[in-house]
């Protein structure tokens, strides 16, 4: 799905490399919609939250923030720890996912060599 030059190739040009990172942005935006949808439902049937209060705490756990309402069920605690650890790593590697295109444009600036200088 995502095909970097090597480097021995001419680095894209400016607007392939936006539609590169617009495609990063999307991809994860998609992952982000996924993961909030397993935490709002979750929520929602463990904890009999509303959905609004549902969307709340999922919202919050997948920010970083920590959820809002405290957890009644065992069911429910064994949920918002595995969601809050599934958040964590998500986040991180959206991030890398985010800035890949940005990092590889980086290096392969640095690392590529024109023959016609």
């Amino acid at each position: 799905m995502f095909r970097y030059e090597h480097r021995g190739q001419r680095p894209i040009p400016p607007k392939q490399f936006l539609f590169r990172l617009l495609k990063s942005i999307a991809f994860a935006i998609v992952i982000i919609s996924v993961a909030l949808f397993v935490g709002v439902y979750g929520y929602h049937a463990l904890e009999n939250l509303s959905w609004t209060d549902a969307f709340l705490n999922a919202s919050m756990i997948l920010g970083g923030m920590g959820p809002v309402d405290a957890m009644k069920t065992e069911a429910g605690k064994i949920f918002a720890g595995c969601y809050a650890l599934f958040s964590g790593l998500a986040f991180i590697g959206l991030a890398g996912l985010i800035f890949m295109p940005i990092a590889h444009r980086l290096l392969h600036r640095f690392h590529y060599e024109d023959d016609e200088k």
